[in-house]
C-alpha cells in the first residue's frame, strides 16, 4: 500500500452547492478546487504542504439562493451529514473541516466521524477558540439580521457567551427571491479587489472599530464566509488607525485547528459524543 505523502490528508466541505445557472451563484462551481475555495489565497499557506480534496457540498434543497435563515442552515445541515459518513467511511482523511460560517451539521458531523477516530472542524468553533486565546473578549462582524441570530445561538452553544463582547451587523445580504439590495457581498468583494471604495469594506471597518470602542473587543473575527474576504482589508485599516488586535477569518482557523488535532493524534470526546449502546455510561451529567 503507498504510503501518503503528507500526514494530513484533510477534506473541506462546502456547506451546500448551487446549479451553476442560477442567478444567486456567488462563488465558482466548477474549474479546478483552488479557484472552488473562496479566499484561497487566504487559506493557501495553511494547505501548502498537505493533502486536501474539496466537496462542494449538497445541492441546496430549499432553492438557489444561498442559505441564511434557520429552516434553511437545517435542510443543509442534514444533507451534509450522509457526505461526512462517506468520508469517514472511506478511510482517505484523518481530518474533515466544514467549511461555512454557520457551521451547519458541526455537531452532528463530530457524532458520525468519532468512532472513526476523525476530527471534524468548522468556522465558528474554530474562530471562537483561536479568539479567545489571543483576548479577552472578541466581536465577530456579520452581514445579515437573520445570520445574526443564528449566529447568536451559536455562541450560546460553544459556551463563548461570556468570551464574546457583540455580533456586529454591517446589512449586507446575499441576494435572494423577492429581495433587491443596492448591494452584495460579491460585488462589494470584487471592487475592494480592484482598489475602489467598498461599502462593505467601511462599514465592517466603521463596526469593528465600534466593537473595539463601545463593546470591548480585543479581537475581532467574521459571521458568515461570504464575510471572510474582509479579513486583510479590515486587519489593515485597523492598523493604520493604530489598532493593535488580531483580526481572525473562519477558513483559516478551521483547517489550523484541524491540523493542530491531528498532530495531537485526538477527535471528540466518547462522553460528548457517546456510541448507541456505550461500553460505560454515567449515571447522572452535571451542569
Amino acid at each position: 500500500m503507498t504510503q501518503p505523502s503528507s500526514k494530513y490528508r484533510l477534506l473541506l466541505i462546502h456547506a451546500f452547492s448551487m446549479p451553476p445557472g442560477s442567478k444567486f451563484l456567488h462563488r465558482p462551481v466548477e474549474g479546478p478546487k483552488e479557484s472552488r475555495l473562496p479566499n484561497y489565497d487566504l487559506v493557501k499557506p495553511m494547505l501548502e504542504g498537505i493533502e486536501w480534496d474539496l466537496h462542494p457540498g449538497p445541492m441546496a434543497p430549499y432553492g438557489d439562493w444561498a442559505v441564511e435563515n434557520r429552516e434553511e442552515f437545517a435542510q443543509v445541515a442534514a444533507a451534509r451529514l450522509p457526505i461526512v459518513k462517506e468520508a469517514c467511511r472511506s478511510g482517505k482523511y484523518n481530518a474533515i473541516v466544514l467549511l461555512g460560517g454557520g457551521e451547519p451539521g458541526f455537531q452532528e458531523s463530530r457524532e458520525i466521524a468519532r468512532p472513526f477516530g476523525i476530527p471534524v472542524t468548522s468556522c465558528a468553533f474554530s474562530q471562537m477558540h483561536v479568539a479567545s486565546m489571543l483576548g479577552n473578549k472578541f466581536s465577530v462582524i456579520d452581514l445579515a439580521e437573520s445570520h445574526n441570530m443564528y449566529y447568536y445561538n451559536l455562541v450560546i452553544q460553544h459556551r463563548f457567551e461570556r468570551r464574546c463582547a457583540s455580533i456586529r451587523n454591517v446589512q449586507i445580504p446575499f441576494m435572494r427571491p423577492g429581495h433587491v439590495a443596492e448591494h452584495s457581498p460579491q460585488e462589494e468583494r470584487q471592487k475592494a479587489q480592484r482598489g475602489e471604495r467598498s461599502e462593505m469594506v467601511e462599514r465592517a471597518v466603521n463596526e469593528a472599530v465600534c466593537a473595539i470602542e463601545e463593546d470591548g473587543a480585543e479581537v475581532i473575527t467574521f459571521g458568515c464566509s461570504a464575510t471572510f474576504w474582509l479579513q486583510p482589508f479590515v486587519a489593515k485599516r485597523l492598523a493604520e488607525i493604530g489598532w493593535e488586535i488580531p483580526v481572525l477569518e473562519g477558513y483559516t482557523c478551521a483547517v489550523a485547528l484541524a491540523k493542530s488535532l491531528v498532530d495531537l493524534g485526538v477527535s471528540a470526546s466518547g462522553l460528548t459524543f457517546p456510541g448507541d449502546r456505550p461500553k460505560k455510561w454515567r449515571r447522572k451529567k452535571t451542569f
